[in-house]
């Protein structure tokens, strides 16, 4: 039998050539961003009766848990703020005031939680006010006839004879320095609505390093941006957060405060937040990072016509407990000072390791909120003492801080971390997300397959991406995502620039079909 000749061509038939290496196989990209799954407030994580009254709230005003749970834990601050401090570990040591906002649609009773949950505030307020009023009567008048005699005095000596002058000018100085040096005690103040910077500052001085602002309207946010005096004015509520020393000196007034401790309880609508992401006023200075942001569900259209009422018993026992909380810690001028177990040393520790690679700039789910989730792990350690207190009430400095309440705390601040993440989408604060979607509709439009990094910032506007650098994280964060490809980078060996960097590009950029 004779051998046919085989044709070469057949052999190599459907095999890539050397010139053409195989096709990349791609997965599916990952979306940039889609609607987060947001975590249910953590109910059974406050004490028995400050859970049993929050759930109550909850369903006699038929509003998310969450609205009444996060103004719980401000009105907690607003009773330990500036009178507790918690140690946490060698000199690491935590205020226990604290930054809550939560966005809810207009409709959703929030006054009326507010007023739930404060009311026992203001009436420790007017506790406090009652029995520092003899003092304060007495002070005024004992300062008011110093200051006649001192008059007095100074008359007398203007008109005496040369002889007599001196002795005269001398009583009339002392009865003088008498008069100054009386001090007429501040009516006690907890509370203030929405309020400038200015009046903020003056009432935490009085009120000896601390004030509270709690609000169901967002005005406050108008007033940080500068409402008033044209420009953003939020040194005393950065300041007010962290405990720095605020000091202000003015020819109007001179104010020195050593340890500020401002509590922010708001509750504002979704369109605050956005306006705000819009605001350069608060980008870059901190303000935001402070804040724990809470973004529930909005029950309206699906509440109950005839919730349950509160229980009396249920209310009174809240209204008792805060009274008894706030009126103790009022009286401390140092700080009580909370401690904690080494077990719950080691929680927090735990807790802190977990959280520290969700802060990478490339690849951590809090990368592009770095500044917020730094101070996380210290706000936990605040929740923490303010629910020991919460628990123990008039005892707390006695006892430290058992495992179980730092890991109800730590429930709490993963609680924040998906709502914050959520409430900074709102804000725009992922410019890096923003950027990306870019550089997509970009890649879209002139439908490459590979392109270098140069060849695409020519097509990119320079008002976005200043500098090359400027693009290095919406590439890592497109090919983390499954968009692009970096290649390895061929280099000459001569002299020159060097080879601008190259990538693949996911062919369903191109074609939606692939």
């Amino acid at each position: 039998m004779t051998a046919q000749p085989v044709d070469s061509t057949d052999l190599w038939a459907g095999l890539p050539t050397l010139d053409e290496p195989p096709a990349p196989v791609w997965e599916d990209p990952v979306p940039l961003a889609g609607p987060r799954k947001l975590a249910p407030f953590p109910t059974a994580s406050l004490p028995g009766w400050l859970r049993e009254f929050v759930a109550a709230v909850a369903e006699e005003t038929q509003t998310p848990v969450d609205l009444a749970g996060c103004i719980a834990l401000s009105v907690l601050a607003t009773a330990a703020g500036g009178r507790a401090v918690v140690q946490v570990r060698g000199h690491w040591r935590e205020p226990t005031n604290l930054y809550v906002v939560v966005s809810l649609p207009p409709a959703n009773r929030k006054s009326a939680v507010f007023g739930l949950l404060t009311d026992p505030l203001y009436e420790a307020e007017q506790q406090l006010r009652t029995l520092v009023q003899p003092a304060i009567v007495e002070a005024e008048m004992t300062a008011r006839l110093a200051k006649e005699a001192a008059d007095k005095a100074t008359a007398k000596a203007a008109s005496a004879s040369s002889d007599e002058r001196d002795q005269l000018v001398a009583t009339a100085i002392a009865l003088a320095q008498t008069a100054d040096s009386v001090t007429v005690p501040a009516k006690p103040q907890l509370l203030a609505d929405d309020t400038t910077a200015e009046t903020v500052t003056s009432r935490m001085a009085e009120q000896g390093g601390r004030i509270s602002v709690m609000s169901a309207e967002g005005d406050i946010f108008d007033i940080i941006a500068g409402r008033y005096s044209g420009k953003p004015n939020m040194g005393v509520f950065l300041k007010g957060h962290a405990g720095d020393r605020l000091k202000v000196d003015r020819q109007t007034r001179e104010e020195y405060i050593e340890h500020p401790a401002l509590t922010m309880g708001l509750c504002v609508q979704p369109q605050v937040l956005d306006d705000i992401g819009r605001q350069d006023g608060f980008k870059g200075r901190g303000l935001l990072g402070r804040f724990l942001y809470s973004v529930p569900e909005s029950l309206v259209g699906r509440r109950k016509i005839e919730p349950d009422p509160i229980p009396e018993q249920v209310m009174e026992t809240y209204r008792r407990h805060v009274l008894d909380l706030t009126l103790f810690l009022a009286e401390w001028t140092d700080p009580a000072l909370i401690q904690l177990t080494p077990e719950a040393v080691a929680a927090l520790k735990a807790f802190q390791a977990r959280v520290e690679p969700m802060l990478e700039a490339r690849g951590g789910i809090m990368g592009q909120i770095g500044d917020w989730g730094g101070k996380l792990v210290g706000a936990t350690a605040r929740m923490a003492a303010l629910l020991h207190l919460a628990e123990h009430l008039t005892k707390g400095h006695t006892v430290p801080v058992v495992e179980g309440t730092m890991r109800d705390a730590i429930a709490l601040a993963e609680y924040f971390i998906s709502h914050s993440l959520a409430a900074f989408d709102s804000m725009g604060a992922d410019r890096i997300v923003e950027r990306a979607r870019t550089v997509l509709e970009v890649l879209h439009t002139h439908g490459w397959r590979e392109v270098s990094k140069r060849d695409l910032m020519v097509k990119l506007s320079r008002s976005e991406f200043r500098t090359a650098n400027d693009l290095d994280p919406v590439l890592a964060l497109l090919e983390d995502h499954g968009y692009v490809r970096a290649q390895a980078v061929q280099r000459s060996g001569g002299r020159g620039r060097p080879p601008s960097p190259r990538y693949l590009i996911h062919p369903r950029l191109t074609d939606p079909t692939a």
